[in-house]
C-alpha cells in the first residue's frame, strides 16, 4: 500500500515538473519579446547582450510610432480582422442553418466539401487566388484581403456551427414556426441564443486567423497603405540588419488585441471547445 502511494506521489511530482517545463517553454518567447523591446541597442547586439534589461526604457516604442507607419498597419489589421469575423459569423450562420435544417439535393456533398476545402493548404491556393484577385482588381486592397481570408475561415466556421445547429431540438424551432416566426426569425430567436459558445469560438477563430495571417497579406499586397501588422514587421529587416528593438515592440503590441478578444470571450470559448468535442 505504501509503495502505491509513493508511486502516485512520484508520478504527481513528475507531472508537475513537466508542466513547469512546458510553462517555461511557452512563456520564454514572450518574455524575450518584451525584454528585447525594453532594451537599449547595446544590450541587444554585440558582446554586451543581456538576458534582463539593465535600464528598461521605451525608446523602441517611441521609434516605432515616430519613424514607422505602425498605426496604419494596426488600423488595416483591425479593419480586416473585424470584417472577416463579422462576415464569417453572418455567412457561416446562414450556411450552417441551411445545411442543418433544409432538405435539398447535394446537401451532404456540400457539407463534406466544406471540411475538405478547409484542409487544402494555403500554399497551394495563393497562386490561383492571386490570379483571380488580379483579374478582379482586388490586389492591394483591404477588401481583397478580407475576401481571401474568408476562404479559410468560412468553411471551418460553417462546419462548426453545423454541428451545433443540429444539436438544437427541432421541436423548439417548429414551435416558433407555428407561432408565426419565419425561418430567419427562428434562427435569430431560437437557434443563435442557444449556440452562443459556438459563436464565440467562431468569432475568436476568425479574428485570430485574420489577424495573424501572413502569406496572403505578403503576396496580395505591395503598397504600404494596405499592409497589415504581420507584413509590416518585415520592414524592420533591411538587407542583413535586423532592428530588433522596434520589431519586438511592434510584436508586443500586436499580441494585445487577440489576448483581449480571448479574455472577453474566454468563458464561451472554453465551453464551446469542450462541447464541440462531443457534438456534431
Amino acid at each position: 500500500m505504501g509503495s502505491v502511494k509513493q508511486t502516485r506521489r512520484l508520478l504527481k511530482w513528475v507531472g508537475n515538473a513537466l508542466l513547469v517545463v512546458m510553462l517555461v517553454w511557452t512563456l520564454m518567447p514572450f518574455y524575450w519579446m518584451v525584454a528585447t523591446s525594453l532594451k537599449k541597442d547595446k544590450e541587444i547586439y554585440g558582446f554586451e547582450a543581456t538576458l534582463i534589461p539593465r535600464q528598461p526604457n521605451l525608446d523602441a516604442y517611441r521609434r516605432l510610432f515616430a519613424q514607422t507607419p505602425f498605426v496604419l498597419y494596426l488600423r488595416n489589421s483591425t479593419v480586416i480582422a473585424v470584417s472577416t469575423t463579422v462576415a464569417s459569423l453572418v455567412l457561416g450562420c446562414l450556411g450552417a442553418y441551411a445545411l442543418a435544417r433544409l432538405r435539398f439535393r447535394g446537401r451532404t456533398f456540400i457539407a463534406r466539401g466544406l471540411i475538405f476545402t478547409y484542409l487544402v493548404p494555403q500554399s497551394l491556393l495563393f497562386i490561383p487566388l492571386f490570379a483571380v484577385m488580379a483579374a478582379l482588381a482586388l490586389t492591394d486592397t483591404l477588401k481583397g484581403l478580407t475576401l481571401a481570408y474568408l476562404g479559410f475561415t468560412l468553411p471551418f466556421c460553417t462546419w462548426l456551427l453545423l454541428g451545433y445547429f443540429r444539436s438544437v431540438p427541432l421541436e423548439l424551432e417548429e414551435a416558433a414556426l407555428v407561432d408565426g416566426c419565419s425561418r430567419l426569425g427562428a434562427l435569430v430567436r431560437i437557434i443563435l441564443p442557444m449556440s452562443l459558445p459556438a459563436l464565440a469560438v467562431v468569432a475568436f477563430f476568425s479574428f485570430t486567423q485574420a489577424w495573424n495571417e501572413f502569406l496572403y497579406a505578403n503576396v496580395f499586397v505591395n503598397s504600404v497603405d494596405a499592409r497589415t501588422i504581420t507584413t509590416g514587421l518585415t520592414l524592420f529587416v533591411v538587407e542583413d540588419v535586423f532592428f530588433w528593438g522596434p520589431m519586438m515592440a511592434a510584436a508586443c503590441l500586436a499580441t494585445v488585441p487577440p489576448v483581449l478578444v480571448y479574455l472577453v470571450f474566454q468563458r464561451w470559448v472554453v465551453k464551446g471547445l469542450t462541447l464541440g468535442a462531443v457534438k456534431g
